[in-house]
């Protein structure tokens, strides 16, 4: 199983804003894709929130090749929707990994 992480870094000035977004609007958009099994929506803790409070969501997906699709078909316009939203007031980066056990 692929395990797409993404993990963002939120202001606390659009913080409800963005949180309500996710849940509603945005992670089902990604799961609407049919790509990914399941996914879970985290909060860091034990981490400085000083700047802004961190999130990771993983998304599960069957294989490489449903990553793949997700990353040329939909990723590219789901993140521009998301940068046209919230600007440099929520900023994440991304790791791809593999189940192993």
């Amino acid at each position: 199983m692929i395990v797409y992480n993404v993990t963002t870094m939120v202001s606390h000035a659009i913080h409800d804003l963005w949180l309500t977004w996710m849940r509603e609007e945005h992670l089902p958009e990604i799961m609407a894709t049919g790509l990914f099994e399941r996914n879970q929506f985290m909060r860091l803790k034990d981490v400085d929130e000083q700047q802004g409070i961190t999130y990771a969501v993983q998304f599960f997906a069957r294989s490489i090749e449903d990553y793949n699709n997700y990353i040329s078909n939909h990723a590219p316009a789901l993140r521009l929707k998301g940068t046209q939203k919230w600007g440099d007031q929520a900023i994440g980066f991304r790791t791809l990994m593999e189940i192993v056990h």
